[in-house]
């Protein structure tokens, strides 16, 4: 199925859920960053997150989530916006870290630290909350970041399936959140739910996202809508650069093109690289093949 973001809307619950199929988005973000397959799965996940947050949020509107970890990934980076766009990288994409139980250890990639979750709402500063990493799986560090930071109880499920040839073979995750007064009877169920699932992963490479949410929501009375289609998209660009280079000076750029021929700069978030040969030349973008 191709990449999508679903709300299951339940029928006498005050219950919010979001669940998402972000499959291409990872690969995406995969072959832009070379990543190990540590790498991919933390991104991924971290991607998909984002994505579902953002969901939930108004248009113009963006939540960027940093995992600060001591881990030999380095710092894991996404931001999603309410357009389902969605764009992030790894500080050491290349490390990897032996797989735990047949499974890859991502909350050993990722370490111990600080998850920092920024969200620009359009008003003069962004709201920034800072809660410690509780394991690193990325989803049970946004769950607990939801409940610490805004007291919202909710869970989490991201899950990567990276297949042998380190391409991705399936990328998903669901987000559950209880609003005030929301029966406790039925988010009894869903959490029992939820714990007896053991992963998102493999109930999507099973039965896809339809059968994602009819095991986190088994006993529920809901329906789906579908909401968009997710997509790696960035918004670098000359503008961006530009302010790049007044930090620089005049100076030091000449002395760059004297001795290199070009000013050359890498897009952390996308890989684009971008080149200017003169002083006051044009920025032409050049993305590298995976």
């Amino acid at each position: 199925m191709a990449d999508r973001v679903v709300a299951a809307v339940l029928r006498e619950a005050d219950i919010l859920v979001r669940a998402a199929e972000t499959t291409e988005l990872v690969e995406e973000a995969r072959r832009r960053h070379f990543t190990s397959p540590t790498a991919t799965a933390a991104l991924g996940r971290a991607l998909t997150g984002a994505v579902l947050l953002a969901s939930l949020m108004k248009a113009g509107d963006s939540v960027l989530l940093q995992w600060r970890g001591d881990g030999p990934l380095g710092p894991v980076v996404a931001e999603g916006r309410p357009d389902l766009t969605a764009r992030g990288y790894v500080g050491r994409p290349q490390a990897d870290v032996p797989s735990r139980g047949g499974k890859i250890d991502v909350g050993r990639g990722v370490g111990r630290g600080d998850l920092v979750v920024v969200k620009d709402l359009g008003l003069k500063e962004p709201f920034v909350s800072t809660v410690p990493i509780q394991t690193g799986e990325v989803g049970d560090d946004l769950a607990y970041y939801l409940v610490a930071s805004e007291q919202i109880p909710a869970a989490v499920g991201v899950g990567v399936y990276v297949r042998p040839d380190y391409r991705v073979g399936a990328a998903g995750g669901v987000l559950v959140e209880a609003l005030p007064g929301a029966p406790e009877a039925v988010v009894g169920r869903i959490a029992e739910n939820l714990a007896r699932l053991g992963g998102v992963t493999e109930p999507l490479r099973q039965t896809g996202l339809e059968g994602l949410l009819e095991r986190v929501l088994a006993g529920v009375s809901f329906h789906v809508e579908f909401l968009g289609t997710p997509r790696f998209d960035c918004r670098c660009g000359p503008e961006g650069l530009e302010a790049c280079l007044a930090a620089l000076g005049p100076d030091e750029i000449r002395r760059i093109l004297d001795e290199e021929g070009r000013v050359l700069a890498r897009c952390a978030f996308c890989g684009t690289e971008w080149v200017r040969r003169s002083q006051h030349g044009p920025w032409e973008p050049r993305l590298g093949e995976a």
